[in-house]
C-alpha cells in the first residue's frame, strides 16, 4: 500500500467539520492504493458514529480505531502510526482538509528526487471552502535537498507543522519516532526530534493544506492547563533530544527554539489571561529557563518572534520577576479595560 493517512478525531462531528475533512481525503486524485486511519480518541459527540458511517460506506479505504482512553491528538497519532501499512505516513487534523491534487504534487515531488519528507505551504481559512485563504510559506533560507548539517540548522530555526507533509514510513520506525501523548501542543516536541533524522526533505510551494481557524483551536484556547501542557512539550523535547545526542551539536538552533516555545510563546500567552494566573508559575518558568539555557539572551536568533515591548518585558522578567508579572498584569487588565470602554 502506498499511503497511511491518519486523523486523530476528538469533538469534531458538528458543523459538517469531520465529514468535510473525510470528504477531501476520499477524494484525492492518487491513482495508488492508500488508507484513511480515523482514530476517535473518546470523543463525546457523534463523532465515532460518524466515522462509522464513513467506514461501513468505503470499506476498503477507511479504517476506524477507537481508543478506550482519552490519549489527546499524540496517542491518537501514535495508535494510528501503529495500525499504518503504507509506505508512507501523512497527519491531518480532523478540522482540516486538502486539495484534491494534494498527494498526487507530493508523491510526484518524492519520486522526483527521492525525498523521505516532503511537505508543502498551507492557507488559513474560516470557513469550509476551497477558495484561497491567507498563504502561509515555510522561509526556509537553504531552500530543500539533502539534509547536511547547515539545511538541518535552517529548519530547525524556521520550524513549520507536520501536518503539512508526507514521511517516509520507515523513516518513523527505523528511528522509533512518535508524539508524547496525553497533552497538547505535542508538535512541539515532536517536530525538532523527527528533523534530525530527515535524510532528504523536499518541499511543494503550493498551498495545498487548509488550515481551519475557529474559536475552539489549540491555538485559540489559553488556559493554565494548556500552557502547562506546552511547558512540558518543550521539556519532552530537551529531555529527548539530549538522549538521542542532538543537543550538543545544535545547541544554537535547539535553544533558541526551546526559547520561544518555553518562554515567549508560554508567558505572554499565560499572562493574558483574566483569570488563575499565579506568581509562582512566571517564577518557575523564569528558574527552569536559566538552569537550560543561561545565556539564551545572546542567541543569534533570540527574538526573532518577539516585537520590542516583549523584549523589554523579557529584560524585566530576567532582572525582577514579581515585577515584571504585576507590570505586564497591569498592563493588559488595562488593555482589557479600555477595549470594553470601546465596545
Amino acid at each position: 500500500m502506498k499511503l497511511s493517512i491518519i486523523v486523530p478525531v476528538y469533538n469534531m462531528a458538528s458543523d459538517g467539520k469531520l465529514n468535510f475533512c473525510l470528504d477531501s481525503l476520499i477524494n484525492q486524485s492518487i491513482r495508488e492504493e492508500y488508507e484513511i486511519i480515523a482514530v476517535d480518541d473518546v470523543s463525546t459527540d457523534d463523532s465515532l458514529l460518524v466515522l462509522r458511517k464513513y467506514e461501513d460506506k468505503y470499506p476498503s479505504l477507511i479504517k476506524v480505531i477507537a481508543l478506550d482512553q482519552n490519549m489527546h491528538q499524540g496517542g491518537a497519532r501514535n495508535a494510528g502510526i501503529r495500525a499504518a501499512s503504507g509506505e508512507w505516513i501523512s497527519f491531518i487534523d480532523s478540522d482540516d482538509w486538502v486539495s484534491p491534487q494534494y498527494y498526487e504534487k507530493l508523491f510526484k515531488r518524492a519520486e522526483e528526487t527521492g525525498a523521505d519528507v516532503v511537505g508543502c505551504c498551507y492557507q488559513m481559512v474560516g470557513s469550509h471552502t476551497f477558495e484561497q485563504g491567507e498563504i502561509v510559506r515555510c522561509g526556509y533560507k537553504q531552500g530543500t535537498g539533502e539534509f547536511t548539517d547547515e539545511r538541518r540548522r535552517d529548519f530547525l530555526n524556521n520550524m513549520s507543522s507536520m501536518v503539512t507533509k508526507i514521511y517516509k514510513t520507515s523513516l518513523i520506525r527505523d528511528n522509533d519516532l512518535s508524539f508524547p501523548e496525553g497533552i497538547f501542543y505535542e508538535d512541539n516536541a515532536a517536530g525538532p526530534i523527527w528533523a534530525m533524522y530527515y535524510q532528504r526533505f523536499e518541499y511543494v510551494d503550493e498551498p495545498l493544506y487548509y488550515y481551519y481557524q475557529h474559536d475552539s483551536s489549540t491555538v485559540h484556547t489559553i488556559t493554565p492547563s494548556r500552557c502547562k501542557d506546552r511547558m512540558t512539550s518543550a521539556e519532552i523535547m530537551i529531555s529527548e533530544l539530549k538522549k538521542r545526542g542532538f543537543l550538543e551539536k545544535y545547541h544554537s538552533e535547539i535553544e533558541s527554539y526551546f526559547t520561544n516555545i518555553y518562554l515567549t510563546n508560554t508567558v505572554f500567552s499565560y499572562m493574558r489571561m483574566k483569570h488563575g494566573k499565579r506568581y509562582s508559575v512566571i517564577r518557575h518558568i523564569k528558574k527552569r529557563m536559566l538552569e537550560e539555557f543561561p545565556d539564551f539572551r545572546s542567541n543569534p536568533n533570540y527574538g526573532r518572534f518577539m516585537d520590542g515591548e516583549q523584549k523589554k518585558y523579557v529584560d524585566i522578567l530576567m532582572r525582577n520577576s514579581l515585577l515584571f508579572f504585576i507590570e505586564y498584569g497591569l498592563l493588559w487588565t488595562y488593555r482589557d479595560l479600555r477595549g470594553a470602554l470601546h465596545n
